[in-house]
């Protein structure tokens, strides 16, 4: 993709690009960066050290992922939090992930059942215990990586990343709003339940904790959202 001069990157500049988008994305999905908290591409390049042009390319990027958002003409914003947009993207994230899971459990092999199992089994470790706040981070990744593996075998590349993009986008919300609150819930028991589900290929059930699992969270955090 080229930037917003119309120039085509070159692999230097693509590389760039790709290091500064992930960066601001890991900063507003992980909290970081407030909702609404103004993007100072000047701050940007001086951070980086590098040229407009992979600045541009990397907001770009994000502005068309809605992690960002224009403001004026060269001015940029954190996405706004909002609850019809969590509601909106639980309502989807249910619709897509169950119908990635039906694909997956269809078509998955034994390697596939494996690597979930492995999967969930190392999630687990983290989860039958007290998550101290060092191993946050961690546990992120495992989750995030669980519930990529549980419906990486549908075979549907783009289903699949419209899928990863918005599990990304609910963990924003769930970062931001759950940090300090307890949540009274077992998620390991979910976790096991739709695992259990899954590898005993009953897609019905397995898609109904999935959707269950989803939405508990977004109840969850929609109570102590502001109205």
């Amino acid at each position: 993709m080229g930037d917003i001069t119309g120039h085509a990157p070159t692999a230097e500049g693509g590389t760039l690009s790709a290091t500064i988008s992930d960066r601001l994305r890991a900063d507003v999905l992980a909290g970081r960066r407030d909702p609404g908290s103004r993007v100072r591409l000047e701050e940007l390049k001086l951070e980086f050290g590098v040229s407009w042009s992979p600045i541009r390319e990397a907001v770009s990027r994000l502005v068309a992922e809605g992690v960002i958002v224009a403001d004026g003409a060269r001015s940029y914003r954190v996405a706004p939090a909002s609850r019809a947009e969590l509601n909106e993207i639980l309502r989807l994230r249910v619709m897509l992930e169950t119908s990635a899971l039906r694909g997956a459990i269809e078509r998955g092999d034994d390697a596939w059942e494996a690597e979930l199992l492995a999967s969930q089994h190392r999630l687990s470790k983290l989860e039958s215990r007290r998550v101290e706040p060092e191993e946050a981070e961690q546990w992120e990744t495992w989750h995030r990586a669980y519930h990529d593996v549980l419906t990486r075998a549908c075979d549907s590349p783009i289903l699949l990343q419209f899928c990863r993009t918005l599990h990304g986008m609910n963990d924003r919300y769930r970062r931001l709003y759950l940090a300090r609150h307890t949540v009274d819930r077992d998620v390991a028991a979910e976790h096991r339940a739709i695992t259990s589900a899954t590898l005993a290929r009953d897609a019905d059930r397995a898609c109904a904790l999935l959707k269950s699992h989803i939405e508990r969270t977004g109840r969850n955090i929609l109570k102590i959202m502001p109205e």
